[in-house]
């Protein structure tokens, strides 16, 4: 009988996508489109009308209204009554944390989870990632800390296998990295230039903070993330407003922004803190204490400028690093950041949006294994 030779090596035919339901395939769809609308429902659904009609999405089985029937079965819509007395449809919270997540595996969707959410120092201490280093043991040492395998060892060598005993002189401890939590406020620029010159820059920013916030509430829960917004003035926002946030007719008052920040940050007792700032546009307004917003959108105002740089300074003083992106790449824009990052003595990034939550976390992690004094 003839035995067959088993050839090693790779097979290739035609990509097979995953088995999804039609729900699911049309879910995909309208967690990108609401991200894109801000939340408004029926712009989204008016959306994915027109997308039905030229790639056929849904069948004669499957209709959008079976869609919209299941969204609500699921918890994902509700209905809402106006002032005015007229309903409409509304996303839920469900949804609100299903475009999130979304968002996070859009971004950061290599990343394995990793357990609790602390971060790793330079520093040995109390914590849970080993070192590979030992000590000998010291009273108040936790006995959960004493490597056994290593003690017996030093227990046989010292005392001899025939008569066993094991003293305190044996006992050694593994030293553990030092964990330590963060702190961090990210600003997003809503100044009108975010949707300037044709070009969507506010949604890939809204994508990059659900990304971030899921990824810190779910990988690293001991951190804190702010999320706050500037136009003309600046204020906090909740991380489950973030697919609603919007552009204004505003202009840029990065110090706003700056001192809201650092207000923020002086609350928390961690040691590690920082500023992410996400903008397109040069400073151009500040509010004086009059209340009166000074404004200049030609050029960089000295003034206005002077303002930032004196805010930067004021937050390398409190151990505050400010981390720009600045999604710009005018010659004049990115003097003025980098002149701003050496007053806080942080760092510039100078990026389009393609890469741009890649890069955020990057740093966050690259932080985050620092002991900020």
């Amino acid at each position: 009988m003839k035995k067959e030779t088993l050839r090693k090596g790779f097979v290739f035919k035609s990509y097979e996508a995953p088995q999804q339901s039609l729900f699911d395939r049309l879910f995909e769809i309208f967690k990108e489109l609401i991200t894109h609308t801000s939340g408004d429902f029926d712009e989204a659904m008016d959306w994915l009308k027109e997308l039905d009609k030229e790639y056929n999405l849904t069948t004669e089985d499957y209709t959008l209204d079976d869609f919209v029937q299941e969204l609500k079965d699921k918890g994902y819509i509700r209905e809402e009554i106006e002032p005015d007395g007229n309903g409409g449809m509304a996303i839920t919270a469900k949804t609100e944390r299903a475009i999130r997540q979304r968002a996070l595996d859009q971004i950061f969707g290599k990343l394995k989870r990793g357990g609790a959410g602390n971060h790793k120092t330079n520093r040995l201490g109390r914590g849970d990632e080993h070192t590979g280093e030992y000590r000998e043991y010291r009273f108040g040492d936790a006995l959960e800390r004493v490597s056994m395998t290593e003690s017996l060892k030093n227990a046989q060598i010292n005392n001899g296998i025939g008569n066993f005993d094991l003293t305190e002189k044996d006992l050694v401890v593994e030293e553990t990295q030092f964990k330590a939590q963060m702190s961090t406020v990210l600003m997003i620029d809503i100044s009108h230039s975010m949707i300037l010159y044709g070009e969507d820059r506010i949604t890939p920013a809204k994508k990059v903070a659900m990304a971030l916030a899921e990824l810190i509430t779910t990988r690293y829960p001991k951190d804190t993330l702010d999320i706050i917004v500037f136009g003309n003035d600046s204020w906090p926002i909740a991380i489950k407003d973030l697919p609603y946030l919007q552009v204004g007719p505003y202009h840029t008052n990065t110090v706003a922004g700056l001192q809201l920040a650092m207000d923020i940050l002086r609350r928390k007792r961690n040691t590690n803190k920082q500023i992410f700032m996400i903008t397109d546009g040069k400073p151009s307004c500040v509010r004086e204490p009059d209340g009166f917003y000074y404004k200049n959108s030609v050029g960089l105002d000295d003034y206005i400028v002077n303002k930032c740089y004196s805010m930067a300074s004021q937050a390398r003083k409190v151990k505050i690093p400010i981390t720009t992106f600045m999604i710009a790449q005018d010659p004049y824009l990115m003097k003025f950041v980098r002149q701003f990052t050496q007053a806080n003595q942080g760092k510039a990034f100078y990026t389009g949006l393609q890469g741009l939550g890649e890069m955020i976390f990057e740093d966050y992690e690259t932080n985050r294994k620092k002991r900020i004094r």
